[in-house]
């Protein structure tokens, strides 16, 4: 035999071949041929055998008829080998699996071309059970695992077709068979193959009664040995061994045993075996536990409570626990009082136990007519009245008789005392209503209603007689004057149905020889509707969350009503107030909303509520409903402007306040509780969660930036929270930080070289200069404050424009370097800021000997400083507007407001104006300056001059 190391990969082998060795762990199977129809007459032999092999045990069965049969146990894991369909078939040369009685095999496997395939005939749920190797034609159990019990039994034994998968179950319950068509191809090697699965049953079910409580009935005389099937026995989804075994008590009450039949479809039914002789009257039940176990191993079990109830025979008969009862009977005793009553016992049950009385034929007639035996109570009561000539002594011999029993007797001596003296009568005369002796009065009845009078008189008219009132109530018996025999009866106080409806009293007479009479009155109470109905609580205070689904319920209003019948009915109504989305069940006192609530809509509910009762008139109460709606995080936090703008002057110190971002949120409580945050540059700027306030980090420049937009979300505390954004833009306000940066000339060692013959009024250079500033900050006027020179003042500048010019003809005596100091200063406010440069004028026919030149440049130059400020005039481009009176009557009285307005006026067009005109300056601040002469080119390069601020 050949073995792969795991028991999942065993191989099954023929049934004809025998190895020398055998393992039972690695012998998982028997492959067996069949060449006619006795193969199927030996199927049930092949089963059988396959039940002592292992737990996977597999069984093969090959003919020319290509079909195959398997066995294998159900619940296996996936991966369990099956069977090789290549080597069963004979389609490759198995290693040590060659039948001597069989031909050798057509070909190997590795010299077959093209290759074996394997197929299943129909695609359908086969890989539900099993998965087919399609080039090595190997079975193997799938991830579904098999169940046997939901293949074969549950399907009622029939075949289930899934795809080109039949469950088949034989005849026998034991046989449960999974069917596949496997098709071996290719052409020249064609096969269809029949493939039979046999699953076996494992012991995976425990035996189960069908009902949890079992009872069965034992008559008390049943003999011993007695045989009772017990119904509802237990059922096993196993089969064969692994199914139910055998039955037995946990207790036997040394009465019982317990017995199992098999009949010949191999089900098993316990009996309930009588060990014992039994009495009802001793002990009419037996509870016990029936245990049902199969045969598996380790077998399992399944229980039921067994109640064994003993049922009654009639084995009792009546009898009297005394034999003879005296009773004494006054002469005046009334026709029907019972005067005596005798009760016989049977210890049986139901009909058994019925017990008839009856008087003995030796009690004369004549007792019979004076005393009357109930036949079914035992009662005696006097039938007729007491004559003079009655016997005193009568003797009843009474009989209780019961079915098929001998008569129990007992005897009733009758001692009839005559009475000399009459007693007192009692006449009654009802004011009150009175039916059937009982008096019906109303529970408003007012104090001192009479309710009857009571005549009290002496049949013989010799004796006094007193009364009285007994038993306890609001009444009062009280002699009616002016006759001394009349009583009234009448109530003391108001009555209230609801702490006592019914009332029991009595009229008591006695004269002097100590005679009684007793008449008994019965008073029955009638409600009125005198209650309202009262509610449990005054105040009815609900919450429901907001934005409920409509209908929601809010309570079950309840409200008592003391009173009794329809008095008592309580129907329930809104109030006036209460808003019409707001039902109220009339008859249940349910509360419901119809609509959503919104809490930021409104927050509190509160109005009343009627209970109304079915009296008439009716009377009602009212109770307050107070709702309070609880908020929901259903609005997002909402900022009071769609976006912010703020103004802020460059420069502002760190973590200074710019502004305050208002947002709002229109929930509650934490829904209501609003975080900021700074979404983009927050490396720069930061807002404070709780006041709302922005600030920035580090100083702002805003000739470095001189706006910044911002988003800031707003993110509330709900959960899941809700947030917004906003858009805030911060324009950064000038201010005058920086002084006026000279672009030309380049330096203070730099010079120009000025022509003699330059006529006057002529440009010679320039200086220009930028500010980084806006504004009036940035606005830059030229002024010479130092001159040095043969005749420096030769020389001008244009305030405006920075362009230097040459105000008279050169002399002879001009020839030489000029110094000029150019102060370049801006219009800031509040302090202006300035720069200078010093502008080097060579004046001569030719620059000859530059290093001359420069050791004159060299030299520190020794200048007076002139303190004089540049004076520039801005004009407007456009005029001003000139007030125009247009009703000179009225000009004497408005020359202060036309002056204020038009000083006012005139300064913010002067404003508007002149940042203009220097927008227009800055924009042709670069000029050519014509220069006769031969020019030092190099001078017109605009680098960045050094340069010293005064």
């Amino acid at each position: 035999m050949r073995g792969r190391g795991d028991a999942r990969s065993a191989r099954a082998l023929p049934v004809s071949w025998r190895p020398a060795t055998w393992h039972p762990r690695l012998d998982m199977g028997r492959l067996s041929r069949s060449r006619s129809s006795t193969s199927h007459r030996n199927l049930p032999h092949l089963l059988l055998f396959s039940l002592f092999v292992g737990p996977f045990n597999c069984l093969a069965s090959y003919s020319r008829a290509t079909e195959l049969l398997y066995s294998l146990n159900e619940g296996l894991p996936a991966g369990v080998l099956i069977g090789s369909l290549a080597e069963d078939l004979r389609l490759v040369h198995g290693a040590g699996r060659q039948d001597p009685q069989s031909q050798p095999p057509e070909h190997s496997g590795a010299e077959r071309n093209p290759p074996l395939s394997f197929s299943l005939a129909s695609q359908g749920l086969s890989g539900q059970y099993v998965t087919l190797d399609n080039r090595s034609g190997e079975l193997h159990t799938s991830a579904q695992e098999i169940d046997r019990e939901a293949l074969c039994l549950e399907g009622g034994g029939g075949a289930a077709w899934r795809g080109s998968i039949s469950i088949s179950s034989s005849p026998s319950a034991d046989s449960c068979l999974l069917l596949l068509d496997v098709l071996v191809l290719p052409q020249e090697y064609f096969r269809f193959v029949k493939v039979k699965i046999a699953i076996r049953d494992i012991n995976d079910n425990a035996p189960q009664f069908p009902v949890s409580e079992i009872s069965v009935w034992v008559p008390e005389n049943a003999p011993v040995n007695t045989r009772l099937a017990i119904e509802h026995p237990a059922m096993d989804r196993d089969v064969g061994t692994n199914g139910v075994q055998t039955y037995r008590l946990l207790e036997y009450h040394r009465m019982f045993t317990l017995d199992v039949e098999e009949n010949e479809n191999g089900e098993r039914t316990p009996y309930l075996i009588v060990m014992g002789l039994l009495d009802r009257e001793t002990q009419d039940q037996y509870v016990s536990i029936i245990i049902a176990e199969d045969g598996g191993s380790p077998p399992l079990l399944g229980s039921a409570t067994l109640t064994i109830g003993i049922s009654d025979i009639n084995d009792n008969c009546p009898f009297f626990t005394n034999s003879q009862i005296n009773v004494t009977v006054y002469g005046n005793a009334t026709v029907g009082t019972p005067i005596a009553a005798v009760q016989a016992v049977d210890r049986d049950l139901g009909n058994n136990a019925q017990v008839t009385y009856s008087y003995s034929q030796k009690v004369p007639q004549a007792s019979k007519d004076l005393f009357h035996l109930d036949e079914n109570t035992g009662v005696i009561k006097l039938f007729s009245k007491i004559g003079g000539s009655v016997l005193q002594t009568h003797k009843l011999t009474i009989l209780a008789n019961g079915p098929g029993c001998i008569p129990a007797v007992i005897t009733a001596l009758v001692t009839i005392i005559k009475v000399i003296f009459r007693p007192p009568e009692i006449v009654p005369r009802f004011i009150a209503n009175e039916v059937d002796g009982i008096v019906y009065l109303k529970e408003l009845e007012p104090v001192n209603t009479p309710i009857a009078f009571f005549t009290i008189r002496d049949p013989e008219g010799k004796y006094k007689v007193n009364c009285y009132l007994d038993g306890e109530g609001p009444f009062r018996l009280s002699p009616y004057p002016p006759y001394s025999n009349e009583y009234l009866l009448e109530t003391t106080k108001p009555m209230d149905y609801e702490l006592q409806q019914f009332y029991e009293i009595a009229v008591v007479a006695w004269n002097s020889e100590g005679f009684h009479v007793k008449k008994m009155i019965k008073v029955q109470l009638l409600d009125d509707n005198d209650n309202a109905p009262i509610f449990l609580q005054p105040l009815v205070e609900l919450t429901i969350e907001e934005n409920n689904s409509p209908n929601a319920f809010l309570t079950k209003l309840d409200a008592t009503d003391a009173d009794s019948g329809e008095r008592g009915q309580v129907s329930y109504f809104l109030g006036p107030d209460a808003p019409s989305y707001f039902s109220l069940d009339s008859v249940t006192g349910v509360l419901t909303v119809s609509t959503q609530l919104d809490r930021e809509e409104k927050e509190k509910y509160k109005y009343t509520i009627r209970a109304v009762d079915s009296g008439k008139p009716p009377k009602e109460s009212v109770a307050t409903v107070a709702i309070t709606v609880l908020d929901k995080n259903d609005n997002s936090p909402r900022f009071i402007n769609k976006d912010f703008s703020f103004f802020v002057p460059e420069n502002f110190p760190g973590y200074g306040e710019i502004g305050i971002i208002s947002v709002t949120d229109a929930d509650a409580g934490q829904n209501g509780w609003v975080a900021l945050s700074v979404v983009n540059q927050s490396d720069i700027f930061v807002i404070d969660t709780g006041k709302g306030m922005l600030r920035a980090k580090v100083s702002l420049d805003r000739e470095q930036q001189s706006s910044y937009t911002l988003w800031v979300e707003a993110v509330d505390g709900g959960e899941p929270p809700l947030s917004s954004t906003t858009k805030i833009t911060i324009l950064l306000l000038d201010i005058n930080d920086n002084p006026p940066l000279v672009l030309f000339p380049q330096s203070n060692m730099s010079y120009l070289l000025v022509l003699p013959s330059t006529l006057p009024g002529s440009p010679v250079t320039e200086v220009y200069a930028v500010d980084k500033d806006t504004g009036m900050n940035a606005v830059i006027a030229y002024s010479i404050i130092g001159r040095r020179g043969p005749r420096p003042e030769s020389f001008r500048i244009d305030p405006k424009t920075g362009n230097i010019t040459l105000e008279e003809a050169l002399l002879q005596t001009d020839y030489g370097l000029h110094r000029l100091l150019v102060k370049v200063s801006d219009h800031g406010y509040p302090e202006p800021l300035h720069s200078t440069v010093m502008v080097n004028l060579f004046v001569n026919d030719t620059v000859s000997n530059e290093s001359y030149i420069e050791s004159l440049l060299r030299k520190e130059p020794d200048i007076n400083i002139e303190e004089k400020e540049p004076q520039i005039s801005i004009e407007p481009t456009h005029r001003k507007v000139e007030p125009v009176s247009c009703m000179p009557t009225l000009v004497a009285l408005s020359v202060i407001s036309l002056g204020s307005i038009t000083l006012v006026t005139g300064m913010g067009i002067y404003i508007c104006l002149r940042g203009k005109r220097h927008h227009r300056e800055d924009e042709n601040l670069e000029v050519q300056i014509p220069l006769k002469g031969k020019i030092d080119l190099h001078m017109r390069e605009r680098k960045p001059m050094d340069i010293s601020n005064i």
